[in-house]
């Protein structure tokens, strides 16, 4: 299946786009509230990861195609689909090693001001897809502590 793309945001969005948003900000919530570093990353990650979907689900359409495209990332859909937000593709896009790392329980692999900075990052991205989709930006984490090293 291929995807037809639209730069414009629907009169509605699809249910999916909705539940996205919502798996997002549920995920950010673990991240703030985990004490875990590691979790804390990963959760920050994956949040981000779900609110690229939600936008790729609003602004793409499966189409029949008689040959099979090459599979891609979404951080590679999400550059392609809505080109503002390469920079934001990116940058995540280079954290997924350290997330995978850190989910598979290194305890290396993710320092706390990393964790702390990616969820702050997390929330901005989320609230940037939120109003690229015509939707009112949610308030964004209430300050998380920081973790003190020490």
């Amino acid at each position: 299946m291929n995807q037809a793309t639209t730069t414009d945001v629907p009169a509605f969005l699809p249910a999916t786009t909705h539940a996205y948003l919502l798996r997002s900000a549920a995920s950010l919530a673990e991240a703030t509230e985990s004490d875990d570093v590691a979790t804390s990353y990963a959760c920050a990650h994956v949040a981000a990861l779900q609110a690229a979907a939600a936008l790729l689900a609003a602004r793409t359409t499966p189409t029949v195609a008689g040959r099979r495209r090459q599979q891609r990332n979404a951080w590679v859909l999400l550059s392609e689909v809505a080109p503002e937000l390469a920079e934001w593709a990116a940058f995540f896009s280079a954290g997924a090693a350290k997330r995978a790392a850190a989910e598979a329980g290194s305890t290396r692999a993710v320092l706390p001001g990393e964790a702390d900075q990616l969820v702050r990052d997390a929330d901005r991205f989320l609230a940037v897809v939120e109003q690229s989709l015509g939707l009112m930006p949610h308030a964004p984490s209430a300050a998380r502590h920081e973790r003190r090293v020490g």
